[in-house]
């Protein structure tokens, strides 16, 4: 029982320990606060990769695609083995382009984009795509025709138009068998447009007066899309109408993507019914993620067809990510290290102002091991402390980021988390409890670890020696 009254005695009269309690409690609350910001990025960035990349991936290896998607997906689903574990497939046709627009009179834009080819139904079965849409309409039942608005600003782009008007291509992409009925005219296919390709955040945006992001194309603007040939390499267009936004919250598809009909891609670039690529989602992927990817390999392996998981995809970027995190935290864990030399260094210098009261303690029949106890246990209790008041700092501050984000903000002037990059409306958090709990146990230990040097220094004191020290 004196050892634990020693202990509160110390920790109340002994105000240097305040410095020790505060390096526990910043170190502590930074932790989690970063580990709660990398992990809500990881797990942000982890769900919009798996949406855009699908579960399972059959990928030619040059842009000519494959031959006969349709029967190899037939094929997929005759397998006793894989037919009961996917969910939903689809071809795609992904390639390089440029594109290329006009604002107004002035002078025309140009950007390289990633064309990519779909059927907007069987992209959806898969996931990441309709929810990513503007349009309400889109979000329910995907489709590259042009909403009411659009052709009301089409035909207003261009008066001389008739009231009725017939499309080249139908909704699926494919040229009508007979040509259109004069006097009708003719509407050029829709494309979902990545958002950041249509839109920049306005430069009198500020974090106290927020305003909305400039639209530099509308629904129903043309754009004019180059692309290459199959086979042959040569340049082919096509003017497009922007008939919605493809907005994903990340800039590296939002600035990059454009979705356009896959049988009309298909005709355009001269490439029949081949495919780039098969796209699959999983009933369950952690299940069968690698059982259906080694099954596939081997169907597919001697036609010199690639056979990829969204991880295998993305593994540089999320080995990355996953590298810097435990970086971070290494280098953020100093500061817990910076508390523990503090607590040794005080420590130290307790045992020499109290070494009387030592040499007193074990006059009275305290041992070594008690005393060695009075001073670990006197580490013990300033690591509690601190990890508890600063995971309570760290708490609050991981709940109430976005807040404190904006204030900070609106004292600068100057808005500290940039939504240019990622287009998210808020710094994602995702708090761990076993992160914590491992924070708290690492700030602890380090405490208890600092203090062994000095409570044994205490416990090897001789009594007789420590009364008579001056």
């Amino acid at each position: 029982m004196y050892k634990l009254l020693l202990c509160w005695r110390y920790l109340l009269t002994r105000y240097l320990a305040l410095v020790c309690i505060v390096s526990v409690l910043l170190g502590v609350a930074t932790l989690i606060v970063v580990n709660s910001v990398m992990a809500g990025f990881s797990t942000k960035l982890r769900d919009r990769l798996h949406a855009a990349s699908s579960d399972v991936q059959i990928q030619a290896d040059d842009y000519t695609g494959m031959s006969d998607p349709e029967g190899k997906m037939r094929l997929i689903r005759a397998d006793p083995e894989l037919a009961s574990r996917i969910a939903a497939m689809t071809p795609t046709v992904e390639i390089f382009a440029m594109i290329r627009f006009r604002l107004g009179n002035s002078i025309p834009i140009m950007k390289p984009v990633r064309l990519v080819g779909v059927d907007p139904e069987g992209r959806a079965a898969l996931g990441g795509f309709k929810e990513h849409l503007l349009d309400p309409a889109n979000q329910q039942h995907p489709s590259f025709n042009l909403s009411d608005a659009a052709l009301a600003n089409y035909k207003q782009r261009h008066p001389d138009m008739p009231q009725r008007v017939q499309p080249i291509f139908d909704e699926n992409g494919l040229r009508p068998p007979d040509p259109p009925p004069a006097p009708a005219t003719t509407v050029p296919m829709g494309a979902f447009i990545g958002y950041a390709i249509g839109h920049v955040r306005d430069p009198e945006s500020t974090p106290e007066h927020p305003k909305d992001d400039v639209e530099l194309l509308h629904p129903g603007d043309d754009v004019t899309i180059t692309t290459i040939t199959d086979g042959e390499i040569r340049p082919v267009s096509y003017r497009y109408i922007v008939s919605d936004y493809y907005r994903s919250d990340m800039s590296e598809y939002d600035s990059q993507y454009v979705f356009v009909p896959l049988k009309h891609l298909q005709q355009l670039r001269n490439m029949g019914d081949r495919a780039t690529a098969i796209q699959i989602r999983l009933n369950d992927y952690d299940r069968d993620a690698k059982l259906v990817k080694d099954r596939l390999q081997k169907l597919f392996g001697m036609e010199g067809l690639e056979v990829q998981t969204w991880e295998d995809l993305q593994g540089p970027l999320l080995a990355a990510i996953s590298v810097e995190r435990g970086i971070l935290n290494v280098l953020l864990f100093m500061i817990v290290g910076v508390a523990g030399f503090g607590i040794l260094a005080i420590f130290s210098m307790i045992v020499v102002e109290k070494t009387r009261d030592i040499g007193i303690l074990k006059a009275l029949g305290a041992s070594n091991g008690g005393v060695l106890k009075i001073f670990l246990g006197y580490g013990l209790l300033l690591g509690l402390v601190g990890a508890g008041l600063g995971t309570a700092l760290g708490v609050t501050l991981t709940t109430y980021i976005n807040p404190i984000e904006h204030q900070l903000a609106v004292w600068t002037g100057h808005e500290i988390f940039d939504r240019k990059i990622y287009y998210f409306d808020s710094i994602p958090t995702d708090m761990q409890p076993m992160t914590v709990l491992l924070i708290n146990a690492g700030a602890v230990g380090i405490a208890v670890l600092f203090s062994i040097l000095p409570a044994l220094r205490a416990a090897m004191l001789h009594p007789v020696r420590a009364l008579r020290y001056e």
